[in-house]
């Protein structure tokens, strides 16, 4: 699926100096020098920089598996010095950047250590491109490749940067995730890389495509946890299911209840909707006139009161977006999606790289987003406000291109959460409430559990202030891609928000279960065994802002049990199970609600008296780890071990309470859930306190 980029993401280990001289000998040319050849950046002495070319001969070697240096296709080296002190990367990056002055042309950029070992590389048609990495103290050296050099020279910096301050993260696990592996009888369930989910708000039906099956999922929330029953509604041959795909696409209209099915064939592709959940289909013209030939994506919702309006055939406009190489566009339809217009181009290779992540568009105004890796020192999203006719790249400026599209989620107000892998691999999102003109609030939102690599970034919204953030994240750092050396162990992670993104709170949505373990691999078609779960995965709401994961599970069987990693993609929904969801009108609906009806102080002459409480969960979900902090106005404080509460459940709890010396009157206060770590639909009742007279 997807032509391959340009690097395989193989490690290329930089030539030895015994490998240099059997090269030499045979007639090969190394790695040419640099001007200056060598620098060295240190904590007083911030920045380096050199230069190198022209350039007339291309070198794509990489595409083919492995990165060649000799005297037909040459690269660029840099012999690169970080001295810094043990620790500096604590709070500082060390950030590579080559740039070039003609845009259509194309460098890439990799960094060994000393040993020879690929530590990053960036290789993608952003200018300049960018690698940001832990400034660890050793000798590197800096490989630039001439992709496509069009005779350009390039230029090159290389600066230790303080890392940008951030507020303190949200509380880990407010929310909570409950999985879903589609059952073996679907003939796909094992060939889910790059899911896409929708969900239909009229009938609660969820619609899973996993590569050309498409599935419905019915949850039943009656149980607890609630219970998932997975049917085939494919639409199968000869309507418009390929036996066979370049790229699988869903796309389900919440309000409508109309979801789209589409498989890539080229400038083609075979696209279908049902109104019933996958009982009929209809098949459609397929693709906008013109449209691009690879990584399609299929979005949409209610018309801008700019531009050409709808027809009374369908009441949303629907958009086919795709690249073809040089650039990408985007078509409307206005009947529903049975006939599209011209394909409209948002940008070209001069503005942004050809890969693109899924089109959202703004519940309140028709805004059309789609969002961008690359575009030139950042990453960006291609803004259109007349119903597809016009667009405008409009830049993250905090962010740096990465290797994984990033994702738009468009609150009800139309505020823009941008979720994207950073050039260090860490995990991000920024916020607009201008259309994209401008950003704030850009945080790392894995760094409460230590995120060090990120990949597959997926973001929804709901209510103006909330949204989610779904993306498989491992807090071991390195280069990813390494088949050989790489060792994490991913997971799925969910950061929510309920502040308009001041403040992130994350939970490991498969905290028990890994889904992949070493290496990932998003460099294209040309990877290995390691990209079972291809480009990327999907999340979506349901009416009640249950927030819904679509990814491939590529560790199952032994491997979850602790075995060896067996590359597969196993069809999953991560489906929220608790905490508040991203409607504030369901809160209560979906949360505990912690009460302390009664405080029991017993009293012994001995002097070694207890409190006791009553608390009691009268909400709607369960309540783990519940502690009561008990007090009294002379500075005593003890808190209660913690207890699980289902709803309706009440339980009490003790602690011990000295009181030899003491007489008069004391009031005991009790406070259920003191940290305030357990969501609930009312905070304020927590709390109960009690008089009691103390003997002399």
């Amino acid at each position: 699926m997807r032509p391959p980029r340009k690097a395989a993401r193989a490690p290329r280990p930089i030539i030895a100096a015994a490998a240099l001289l059997l090269a030499v000998a045979a007639g090969a040319t190394p790695a040419q020098a640099a001007t200056p050849a060598s620098g060295t950046v240190s904590s007083t002495s911030t920045s380096v920089t050199w230069n190198g070319g022209p350039f007339l001969v291309p070198n794509a070697t990489a595409t083919a598996g492995s990165l060649l240096c000799n005297q037909a296709t040459v690269c660029d080296d840099y012999a690169l010095t970080v001295d810094v002190p043990a620790g500096y990367d604590a709070g500082n990056d060390l950030k590579i950047a080559v740039g070039w002055s003609a845009g259509n042309a194309d460098f890439d950029v990799y960094l060994y250590d000393s040993a020879g070992n690929e530590v990053a590389e960036a290789a993608t048609t952003a200018d300049p491109e960018i690698l940001v990495v832990p400034p660890v103290a050793g000798k590197y050296t800096v490989r630039v490749v001439p992709f496509n050099p069009l005779g350009q020279s390039y230029w090159a910096m290389a600066s230790l940067t303080a890392k940008p301050a951030a507020p303190a993260p949200g509380p880990t696990g407010a929310t909570s995730f409950t999985n879903y592996p589609a059952p073996e009888t679907l003939p796909q369930a094992h060939s889910a890389g790059e899911p896409s989910i929708g969900v239909n708000w009229k009938t609660g039906k969820a619609m899973y495509q996993a590569y050309t099956d498409t599935y419905r999922v019915t949850f039943d929330d009656s149980a607890n946890p609630a219970t998932a029953a997975w049917e085939n509604a494919s639409a199968g041959p000869p309507n418009c299911t390929a036996v066979t795909s370049l790229d699988p696409i869903l796309y389900t209209d919440h309000d409508t209840g109309r979801t789209f099915e589409s498989q890539l064939a080229g400038k083609a592709a075979l696209t279908c909707y049902t109104d019933d959940d996958g009982r009929t289909w209809v098949p459609t013209q397929g693709s906008g006139i013109n449209s691009g030939v690879d990584h399609q994506t299929i979005g949409g919702g209610k018309y801008s009161a700019s531009g050409l309006g709808g027809t009374p055939l369908y009441p949303d406009a629907v958009y086919y977006c795709s690249q073809d190489i040089a650039d990408a566009s985007c078509a409307v339809s206005r009947d529903g999606g049975l006939t599209y217009g011209p394909a409209v181009p948002m940008y070209t290779l001069l503005d942004c790289g050809g890969l693109h992540g899924h089109v959202k568009v703004a519940p309140n105004d028709g805004t059309v987003y789609v969002p961008n890796k690359g575009c030139g020192a950042n990453q960006a999203v291609a803004v259109s406000a007349d119903n597809g006719l016009t667009w405008q790249v409009r830049k993250v400026p905090t962010s740096a291109p990465g290797d994984s599209d990033p994702s738009v989620g468009v609150g009800a107000d139309g505020t823009v959460y941008f979720g994207y892998q950073n050039a260090d691999g860490h995990p991000h999102v920024a916020v607009s409430h201008d259309k994209g003109q401008t950003w704030e609030n850009d945080q790392d939102v894995g760094a409460a559990l230590g995120i060090a690599n990120t990949v597959f970034p997926a973001m929804v919204a709901g209510d103006a202030d909330r949204a989610a953030f779904a993306f498989l994240g491992t807090p071991t750092g390195g280069n990813y891609q390494d088949t050989a050396n790489f060792k994490g162990e991913w997971h799925l992670y969910v950061a929510t928000t309920y502040d308009s993104g001041r403040t992130w709170s994350l939970t490991d949505a498969t905290p028990n279960d890994p889904v992949q373990k070493g290496s990932i691999c998003t460099g294209g078609t040309t990877c290995g065994n390691d990209r079972n779960l291809l480009d990327f995965i999907d999340v979506q709401i349901d009416k009640q802002g249950r927030v819904l994961v679509a990814y491939a599970d590529g560790c199952t069987g032994a491997c979850s049990g602790g075995g060896a990693q067996n590359f597969d993609a196993l069809a999953t929904i991560a489906r929220q199970s608790g905490g508040k969801t991203l409607f504030a009108a369901y809160d209560a609906q979906f949360l505990a609600d912690l009460q302390v009806p009664a405080v029991d102080p017993q009293v012994a002459p001995n002097g070694k008296s207890t409190l006791t409480a009553t608390v009691r969960n009268t909400g709607h979900a369960v309540a783990k780890a519940v502690t009561v902090r008990f007090t009294t106005p002379d500075g005593f404080s003890a808190t209660s071990a913690p207890v699980d509460l289902l709803p309706g459940q009440s339980a009490q709890v003790s602690v011990a309470w000295p009181t030899r010396g003491e007489h008069g009157a004391e009031t005991v206060t009790a406070t259920a859930d003191p940290n305030n770590t357990i969501s609930e639909s009312d905070e304020s009742n927590n709390v109960d306190s009690v008089t009691v007279r103390l003997p002399k």
